[in-house]
């Protein structure tokens, strides 16, 4: 193997890695502030804007910070035909797509996919998916999250 396969290979492993890395901190800080992209990035031999790239390309990634539960509405197509749900989560929570309430309690995001097609409307809240809902569950759902 040539030392540009080797180089090449290389590369392709810091950045398998450096989104499994994104997610962790997520999880444990609960956004990815500056600072710790920085950090990450010399860490790993990437330049900055590599890593805010992926950082920002994901909608499940956020630098900045997020309420204690992310309630995220699909926006794909089989899920926007039924657009009443985020009306629905405004209405029910206070805020609209890209806001947090207050209390800190929640922030309502639109996402492209959840994977949840299928089962449109959809939603998730941090992990939990939610589909096939109609406005009456949203406040029993929501009454979950403290």
């Amino acid at each position: 193997m040539n030392s540009t396969a080797g180089d090449i290979s290389a590369e392709a492993k810091k950045r398998g890695k450096l989104l499994v890395l994104l997610e962790q901190a997520q999880d444990k800080l609960g956004c990815l502030p500056k600072e710790f992209m920085a950090r990450l990035a010399a860490s790993l031999g990437l330049s900055i804007s590599e890593v805010y790239g992926l950082a920002t390309f994901y909608s499940f990634l956020s630098p900045g910070p997020s309420g204690r539960n992310v309630i995220r509405v699909c926006k794909s197509l089989p899920c926007y035909l039924k657009d009443l749900l985020i009306e629905s989560v405004k209405r029910e929570i206070g805020v609209g797509p890209g806001e947090t309430t207050s209390d800190g309690r929640f922030s309502f995001e639109l996402t492209n996919c959840i994977g949840a097609c299928d089962q449109a409307p959809a939603m998730m809240v941090n992990h939990d998916v939610y589909g096939g809902l109609t406005p009456e569950e949203l406040p029993r759902i929501l009454e979950r999250y403290k």
